[in-house]
């Protein structure tokens, strides 16, 4: 098979990027059994896997537990554009917030803001042609946001703001979260969908799946 059919054939990669709600405790080999982790983007990958196995799309996730956006800043090269991804989905921010909200002057909105352009510039300018999909970061009560759930929320809803205005910036899609998982409460406590205010359960993973899914595959960028 030449060079040129070996291209065709290969599907689109889709890069899941974050912390430890897309790391998922995801396995650092080769293993299929493990290296998506348990989390949405195992849904996810599972659900449009299976839909388009004949486009055999890949999807790979490079979350790591405890990143802030400086720490995806400082990997990069190596975890995002090196990957080439068509696809480039980010949820970052509670740990810029779980790290600082204690500190004195709490979270730094402006910061976390302009280390998530920056990320965002370099993307643009070396993958000009990635599909890039904002998470919004979420929280419910309990566990981490109960030492202030007042200053927590509204270090969350900060984040939202920036995430929106970076969205707006960038020809990003937007995948609003905080208002799923609140609807959610209606029906099952906060800690059925996350159990220690910040890191969803099971339940909660396929909330977050779920939206993901319609948004994007509704949006430009849509998955085929």
């Amino acid at each position: 098979m030449n060079e040129a059919a070996k291209q065709h054939q290969k599907g689109k990669t889709i890069l899941f990027q974050g912390d430890s709600i897309t790391d998922g405790n995801r396995g650092r080999d080769t293993d299929p059994n493990h290296i998506l982790g348990h989390g949405y983007a195992f849904w996810i990958a599972a659900k449009l896997g299976l839909e388009l196995a004949g486009k055999q799309p890949e999807f790979v996730n490079r979350g790591i537990s405890g990143n802030r956006v400086s720490d995806l800043e400082s990997r990069w090269q190596e975890d995002a554009i090196a990957l080439a991804p068509d696809v480039l989905s980010i949820l970052v921010g509670v740990n810029d917030i779980l790290m600082s909200i204690a500190e004195p002057g709490g979270f730094d909105p402006i910061g976390y803001e302009d280390g998530y352009r920056r990320l965002l510039e370099r993307t643009r300018q070396e993958m000009p042609d990635a599909r890039l999909v904002l998470c919004e970061p979420f929280i419910l009560p309990g566990g981490h946001t109960d030492y202030d759930w007042n200053a927590w929320r509204a270090a969350a809803d900060a984040c939202s703001e920036a995430v929106q205005r970076l969205a707006a910036e960038y020809a990003a899609v937007f995948v609003p979260l905080q208002d799923a998982f609140d609807d959610a409460c209606r029906i099952a406590p906060a800690s059925y969908w996350v159990w220690d205010g910040v890191h969803p359960t099971t339940a909660g993973h396929g909330l977050l799946a779920k939206r993901w899914l319609d948004v994007v595959q509704s949006s430009a960028a849509v998955i085929d």
